[in-house]
């Protein structure tokens, strides 16, 4: 590949659901750790940088071998968009390296992530002329009969709520979008205030790879999928 991919990870220190959620431990390698990785595993990356707020997963960065960006206070917030930060470590990395080609998200919450699903997101950008590929899971369960609303009065509401579909049959396939890879243009990140402002392409991930730690729940999941793999593997 002749164009320049920067990774990034992008990790706050505070974390409301899982306290330093970050540095959860699987198979005794922090999840961050795991994003860093998979980055060095997948060979067109050229750097990787960690974005955080604390001095500790900063220090586990170092370890790994990736480079810090110091995300300042103001963006490190709970209801800090991400979008934010994206912006803000573009403009850091062009400041001290030049302009990059691709710009690379591996979030440190979906630890099951394989190199050919990151591969996929890359190939599938460099073959189409849009400014953004996501990563997506086939939905468990369809919006249109299985997601609801509580009104002010708390009855329930469909979310979606759509007359001409009366059979979950002949509703639409719907998708959740997974944490395991964001592949943007760089440029569009700063011109842009998020990224549907324009067209965005989806792969679609397995679901046993796509898991998105979110809650304990979730972490007891991808450490027991992790674990079952990694067997399946030695066998």
């Amino acid at each position: 590949m002749d164009k320049k991919v920067f990774s990034f990870i992008f990790a706050r220190g505070g974390s409301k659901g899982i306290p330093n959620k970050n540095l959860l431990l699987i198979d005794n390698i922090p999840l961050i750790g795991h994003s860093i990785k998979i980055a060095q595993e997948t060979n067109y990356v050229d750097k990787i940088f960690v974005s955080t707020d604390s001095d500790l997963i900063a220090k586990t960065a170092k370890d790994f071998k990736a480079e810090v960006i110091q995300r300042p206070n103001l963006i490190s917030q709970d209801d800090s968009p991400e979008w934010l930060a994206w912006k803000h470590a573009v403009n850091y990395v062009n400041n001290r390296y030049g302009d990059f080609d691709i710009f690379l998200s591996l979030p440190a919450t979906s630890p099951l992530r394989s190199v050919d699903d990151i591969n996929n997101c890359l190939k599938l950008y460099l073959n189409n002329q849009f400014e953004s590929v996501i990563s997506i899971v086939k939905s468990a369960r369809s919006p249109w009969f299985n997601m609801v609303r509580k009104l002010n009065d708390d009855k329930l509401n469909l979310l979606i709520d759509e007359k001409k579909i009366s059979r979950r049959q002949d509703s639409p396939m719907s998708y959740d979008i997974t944490t395991v890879a964001y592949v943007i243009d760089p440029k569009f990140i700063l011109n842009a205030n998020n990224i549907w402002e324009r067209d965005v392409l989806g792969v679609e991930i397995p679901q046993e790879r796509a898991i998105d730690i979110d809650n304990l729940f979730d972490f007891k999941v991808a450490n027991f999928l992790y674990h079952e793999n990694k067997e399946k593997r030695n066998v």
